[in-house]
């Protein structure tokens, strides 16, 4: 007995769609680790602040990861999120681990952040015209969140 699936505007949609979120789903990840990463090794003014900012943030964008991965799964899609797919298909910058200043990691995170958050964007509006609204509500959520934390973090660097 076949089960009901997900109706798209058609297969080509519902492949595009799970290549946007796969490619979100492995910046997500990179941002998750670049995120904790930060938050290990930070060191000067403001250290406790940001220290305790930083686990929040982390735990927001895993909220998302799952989110992302569970709306691939539910258009019948393989969700990639190993580390060795993230490495290869993430689209930030590497982020660099050799700095410890507070302020240096904050520039560090917010240009990572600004990144994704504009991919994001963009991704908003390819997956609403690919006809997949849940997909473009998922990641308007995920804009949000990205685009609050940037805030957060950029009110630091002021």
């Amino acid at each position: 007995m076949k089960t009901p699936a997900i109706k798209l505007a058609s297969s080509n949609a519902k492949s595009a769609i799970i290549d946007i979120l796969n490619g979100r789903l492995a910046d997500a990840i990179d941002l998750a680790l670049i995120t904790k990463q930060a938050h290990w090794n930070l060191k000067g003014p403001n250290f406790i602040a940001v220290h305790e900012m930083l686990d929040p943030m982390r735990a927001s964008i895993d909220t998302h990861v799952d989110i992302i991965a569970e709306r691939i799964a539910q258009l019948d899609g393989i969700a990639l999120g190993t580390s060795q797919v993230v490495a290869k298909a993430s689209k930030l910058e590497p982020y660099p681990t050799d700095i410890r200043k507070t302020a240096d990691h904050l520039a560090a995170l917010a240009d990572r952040y600004a990144a994704l958050a504009n991919q994001v964007r963009a991704d908003i509006d390819a997956t609403d015209e690919a006809g997949d609204a849940d997909a473009a509500d998922i990641l308007t959520a995920f804009s949000r969140d990205l685009d609050k934390n940037l805030w957060f973090i950029k009110s630091h660097l002021e």
